[in-house]
C-alpha cells in the first residue's frame, strides 16, 4: 500500500451581500498558474485549520476575519504525486478591509452557478458544488451552525 502524507489546505468562500463569491487567479510561476481558486493556503504544523485560514486571508488579501465568522462548508481530496491533498472550504460572510490581490494575479466575484465554467484546480469543482448546496440551504433559512444543531451528547 502506498502511504502518502496528508497535506491539509484551507480555503475561503468569501460571500458578498449579492451572493457572489470571491475567487483569485493563481500567479505566473506557480503550479496551476492562471487557474481560478478560492483564496487560502496550507495549514502549518501545530496550526488549526481556522487559524491557518485567518492567517492566509490576511497574507493573501489583506483582510481580517474573526474565527466565529468561519462556517465549514465542505472538503475535497486530491491525490498528488508526493502527498494527499485535503482541501477544507469555509464560508465567510463577514470580514474587515477590502480584498486586494496581494498573492494573486487578479480577483473576481462570481455567482456559484457561473463558477463551473472557469478553469480551476482539480480539487475545486467538488467544492463549488458543495458551496452551491450550502448557500442554497442558507437562502432557504436553514443555518449550518453548531448552535442550530440538536444536542447529541449522551444523557
Amino acid at each position: 500500500m502506498n502511504e502518502r502524507m496528508i497535506f491539509p489546505v484551507v480555503a475561503a468562500a468569501l460571500v458578498d451581500s449579492a451572493g457572489r463569491v470571491l475567487l483569485q487567479q493563481r500567479p505566473a510561476g506557480k503550479p496551476l498558474a492562471g487557474l481560478w481558486e478560492f483564496p487560502g493556503g496550507k495549514v502549518e504544523r501545530g496550526e488549526s485549520p481556522e487559524a491557518a485560514l485567518i492567517r492566509e486571508l490576511a497574507e493573501e488579501l489583506e483582510i481580517s476575519v474573526a474565527s466565529d465568522a468561519l462556517t465549514p462548508a465542505g472538503f475535497a481530496t486530491e491525490m498528488l504525486p508526493d502527498r494527499h491533498l485535503l482541501l477544507m472550504l469555509y464560508v465567510v460572510r463577514e470580514w474587515q478591509g477590502e480584498a486586494r490581490p496581494h498573492a494573486a494575479t487578479a480577483l473576481r466575484w462570481e455567482q456559484p452557478a457561473d463558477m463551473a465554467s472557469l478553469p480551476m484546480p482539480p480539487a475545486d469543482p467538488p467544492l463549488v458544488r458543495q458551496l452551491a448546496a450550502c448557500l442554497a440551504w442558507d437562502a432557504a433559512g436553514i443555518r449550518r451552525s453548531a448552535a442550530a444543531l440538536p444536542d447529541a451528547s449522551p444523557a
